[in-house]
């Protein structure tokens, strides 16, 4: 036989052994495919459902409740990623002519990290402008949602501008009212479906409220705890996750993602709910 033909053929025939190996046989279907995505901490709590729990809620009791009460769906926050829904608490301020709410998340103890405002600004005798902002590091810059309700269509606003003691949540961190139960966070797409009829505020880029007051929790971040993903991260929290990096990051293209639980403190419970009155679980 030719020399150069036997080494063409010599060399054809190595291709194909080492071909068989690295290419995987038809029965093999374990593919270990990965698909990296980024689900952002602010997509646990859609800004724009806040408007349908104001106009359920009679005060800010009340609105905390329904905040963290599973059966709204509303809620699907989780800061520290261990599994479990954030409770947000909810802080009261403002004036006579306009009116504020911080909500806040503690993801561990001691750290508390502002999530949004909800500012109410009165139009009129029978009229109210609602905004709600998203801190910036959760959400991103300019992140507004907004709407115009009447009187009558949210009894909160009776209550809103009618004299009483400003609300301030007494909960926390591993101390929750009495009726309450931390419950399991869903699938983004799971939570995209059960909010779709109760986005009721429309988005934009710029405030609509002239005169609202300052959030008492105006600049206040954790600096240790949030370990998903923040659009605007402070030096301190991009530290943090660089260190403690998302377990949710690198998920299976064809599976739920593969990321370990941890466990909730031990927690304190109460009988009431905050200190205006009322219980977790209804009036």
């Amino acid at each position: 036989m030719n020399e150069k033909l036997f080494k063409g053929l010599a060399g054809i025939f190595i291709f194909l052994i080492v071909i068989s190996f690295l290419w995987p046989s038809s029965g093999d279907k374990n593919y270990n495919v990965n698909v990296q995505s980024t689900v952002y901490a602010g997509e646990g709590l859609d800004l724009a459902t806040i408007g349908s729990l104001l106009k359920k809620a009679e005060n800010a009791t009340e609105l905390e409740r329904l905040l963290n009460d599973p059966a709204t769906g509303v809620n699907n926050l989780d800061l520290n990623e261990d599994g479990k829904v954030d409770y947000v608490k909810v802080t009261e301020y403002g004036n006579d002519k306009s009116k504020g709410f911080s909500l806040t998340v503690e993801p561990i103890a001691g750290e508390v990290q502002e999530i949004a405002t909800i500012n109410i600004e009165k139009s009129g005798d029978d009229k109210a402008e609602v905004e709600v902002r998203g801190n910036e590091q959760v959400y991103g810059q300019n992140h507004y949602h907004h709407s115009s309700f009447g009187m009558t269509d949210m009894l909160f606003m009776y209550w809103l501008f009618r004299p009483h003691p400003m609300y301030m949540s007494p909960w926390g961190y591993g101390r929750y009212p009495g009726s309450y139960g931390a419950h399991n966070t869903v699938s983004q797409r799971d939570y995209k479906n059960r909010t779709s009829g109760k986005r009721d505020l429309q988005k934009s880029s710029s405030s609509r409220i002239k005169g609202k007051s300052t959030s008492p929790n105006a600049g206040k971040s954790a600096t240790k705890g949030i370990k998903a993903p923040l659009k605007k991260p402070t030096r301190s929290q991009k530290s943090f996750q660089k260190r403690n990096p998302s377990k949710q990051m690198s998920r299976s293209a064809f599976g739920r993602s593969s990321a370990s639980r941890t466990s909730r403190p031990s927690v304190r419970r109460s009988s009431g709910f905050g200190r205006s009155g009322g219980s977790f679980g209804g009036k």
